[in-house]
């Protein structure tokens, strides 16, 4: 769903122009801003961001980067395990986002989930031994068994 709403509390009747006399508040008046969201699309439905599960809010901050990338887009996103609140079918939606992003910047992403593995294209093993890390390439089949151990014996 495309669109949103920009809301202020002021009183529309300090414009000069006057009732209506912008459709945008002047921005440089405002102290602070606040983000609501709906997951439902039903405005009755608007949480505030303290409302929300540790996943939800990895969304709208991922939500919101997204949103930036495509108006002022980075040269790569570096994320430490984006998707480590996130239930399975959101680290898809996650992992979907960044296949179609990876043509305009690059991603570097760890994770130890599987869903972020699929579209990636290089794959490095990151291994502790002797209080020292140890980083090799990897195959993906490689990196698919290690987040798969970690699930298991996590």
């Amino acid at each position: 769903q495309e669109g949103g709403v920009l809301s202020s509390d002021e009183d529309e009747s300090s414009d000069p122009r006057g009732p209506g006399g912008s459709a945008i508040p002047d921005i440089e008046r405002f102290t602070g801003v606040g983000i609501r969201v709906s997951f439902t699309g039903d405005s009755a439905d608007m949480r505030d961001m303290n409302q929300l599960s540790g996943g939800q809010k990895s969304l709208v901050a991922l939500t919101l980067i997204f949103a930036i990338q495509k108006c002022d887009p980075a040269p790569f996103y570096l994320f430490d395990e984006i998707d480590a609140a996130l239930d399975a079918q959101y680290r898809k939606a996650v992992a979907d986002m960044i296949r179609d992003l990876k043509s305009e910047a690059q991603f570097i992403t760890t994770t130890f989930r599987p869903e972020l593995l699929e579209s990636s294209e290089k794959y490095y093993g990151v291994k502790f031994r002797n209080k020292v890390s140890h980083i090799e390439c990897v195959t993906k089949a490689e990196a698919l068994d290690f987040v798969e151990d970690d699930q298991t014996h996590g």
